[in-house]
């Protein structure tokens, strides 16, 4: 039904892979030879640690963990001490997700975080994606240049993503490499797909703690499209605009961030006022 991929810290794309933050500079590997970026940050390929697994009558789970000081090879690509950590659980009310960030270190630390999820639509086996909608909870589209890089404009939804917004759409209309805002309805920040022919509705709240969405949905063609949840605009350190409406903010020392996610799949389709 969705393949989750390991976090990217940072998410996305930035110029040059390069910035500076808080009087720390950053310097990770252009990846990306045609943008001249760095792409998919620093623990999609990282080993991590099982911290801890086990069941109860209720819940089957696993703990995840990477730890990075100076000695650690990420320490030369990403310069500050930190703990992450993943705690996934299977119950009754779905696949939840807990995502912590503690700052070891002795100076601020950007809370640069987004996942890749990819989610196969349709979902159901010898289903038709012809028969799926999608909603999302999204607000404005950032406009990206020919890199794939914010310009700092901020642009209105078209038809076809607003009805993506208010009342669902065929996921794969057309190519989509988009940003955009996040913009909760009725306390929630997710995404929903319907299969209007079994009529069950897939949904993906990630809460309110990422206030950027990234959409893929390979080339439009059906099959899968990415639903990525960000804090932080892409290239955000870079982007001359306020921090707080770019998502940059500080784990600062000694500190811990946290995010709640959730993926269950209800009856119905996607609901509407």
């Amino acid at each position: 039904m969705f393949v989750r991929d390991p976090c990217p810290v940072p998410p996305n794309r930035y110029d040059a892979g390069t910035f500076t933050y808080a009087g720390t500079h950053v310097q990770l590997p252009v990846n990306e030879a045609a943008t001249g970026a760095h792409l998919h940050g620093v623990l999609y390929d990282t080993a991590w640690e099982v911290k801890d697994f086990g069941s109860t009558q209720v819940e089957s789970y696993v703990v995840l963990s990477v730890k990075v000081d100076e000695a650690h090879p990420l320490f030369a690509k990403w310069p500050f001490c930190f703990t992450f950590e993943l705690r996934y659980g299977l119950n009754e009310f779905g696949l939840s997700q807990h995502v912590l960030v503690r700052n070891d270190g002795g100076g601020s630390m950007p809370c640069l975080v987004g996942f890749h999820t990819a989610v196969n639509a349709p979902f159901a086996e010898h289903g038709d994606a012809t028969d799926y909608r999608c909603r999302f909870t999204i607000g404005e589209r950032w406009e990206l240049d020919n890199r794939g890089l914010p310009t700092g404009v901020r642009l209105p939804l078209t038809l076809y993503e607003q009805a993506l917004r208010d009342v669902g759409a065929y996921p794969f209309v057309e190519s989509m490499d988009n940003h955009y805002t996040a913009l909760a309805q009725d306390g929630y920040n997710r995404m929903e797909l319907w299969d209007m022919k079994r009529d069950v509705t897939l949904v993906y709240d990630v809460g309110l703690g990422f206030g950027q969405w990234m959409v893929w949905n390979h080339y439009g063609q059906p099959g899968f499209f990415c639903a990525e949840p960000q804090v932080n605009v892409v290239n955000a350190p870079n982007l001359e605009l306020p921090a707080d409406e770019v998502g940059l903010f500080p784990v600062r020392p000694g500190e811990v961030w946290e995010a709640h996610s959730r993926l269950y799949v209800r009856d119905g389709g996607v609901k509407q006022d």
